[in-house]
């Protein structure tokens, strides 16, 4: 990885937000981009601890886009339901406590749980749901969520949308026709907005960090929280497995600017304690 000095301005333009009208759907209208449309919709709900945006671009009736968010929220609640390790009553905290054998709980969970198993796997130990002594798939499950909702909006037709959650981000199509998405990453450290934009038309961007909750990622080996790193972005095919790296980075340390470096089908971003910033030559910025 190459060392690079961050960007100091921001190239962004602003999003332009749609009024959808009422939200309540039963069924799936048909999906028509004849008659009254809009070109997009873009909607902000607060859940998994965060802000999530949904900015779709496609042109459809604005009774399938309502539909479309819907279906995308109430998947993302119910993610969150599940997995949050802050209710009692979720699968997780039910497996925590030993109530419910993993055989027990839903497909979700089960493979959650596996795709984490995996991770430690490919990671060599630094990304661990046990790191904290208990089962927590929280630097798992987020991008998890996110890709899946992604997935199902394509099968409904909207390829051209944008999901942010709190930073992990899947963006397929464009803004609009001939413009793809922009995608800005925050710098931890210095009053200056923004370290790169990456920009693209199939992008999963994770970013693991101590924005908000300070030093949260635990190194398994050592058994107390990594402080090498301040940020890791991961950009690759799928957003579960690019947060999964993030979070491997940060736990790994300095080490992981080679191990980034070597990992395949992935670009990253890092920034260190002491601010130093290093990107992939493949990762898709913006001049």
């Amino acid at each position: 990885m190459r060392r690079v000095r961050p960007l100091t301005r921001s190239p962004g333009r602003p999003i332009r937000r749609v009024n959808t009208g009422p939200r309540s759907r039963a069924s799936a209208p048909a999906r028509r981009s004849l008659g009254e449309t809009h070109i997009g919709l873009h909607e902000v709900a607060h859940m998994m601890g965060t802000s999530i945006s949904l900015h779709i671009t496609d042109s459809f009736e604005n009774d399938y886009l309502a539909y479309c968010s819907d279906e995308v929220f109430t998947w993302l609640r119910s993610v969150e339901q599940q997995f949050s390790t802050y209710r009692p009553d979720s699968e997780i905290s039910h497996l925590r406590r030993g109530e419910m054998r993993l055989s027990e709980c839903s497909l979700e969970v089960r493979a959650v749980v596996d795709h984490c198993t995996q991770l430690w796997s490919t990671t060599d130990g630094y990304f661990d749901a046990y790191a904290t002594g208990v089962l927590d798939p929280s630097g798992f499950v987020k991008g998890w969520a996110v890709q899946a909702a992604s997935d199902r909006l394509v099968a409904a037709g909207c390829t051209n949308h944008c999901i942010n959650a709190g930073g992990d981000i899947r963006a397929r199509g464009s803004t609009f026709p001939g413009h793809p998405w922009r995608v800005s990453i925050q710098h931890p450290l210095e009053s200056i907005p923004l370290s790169w934009v990456v920009a693209g038309t199939d992008l999963a961007v994770a970013t693991s960090s101590m924005y908000e909750r300070g030093r949260h990622i635990i190194n398994p080996r050592e058994g107390r929280p990594s402080t090498d790193l301040r940020a890791v972005t991961v950009v690759g095919p799928d957003l579960g497995m690019a947060d999964g790296y993030a979070t491997a980075a940060v736990a790994m340390g300095l080490p992981a600017l080679a191990w980034l470096a070597a990992l395949a089908d992935h670009e990253a971003a890092v920034i260190t304690d002491d601010g130093r910033c290093f990107r992939s030559d493949g990762l898709p910025t913006e001049d």
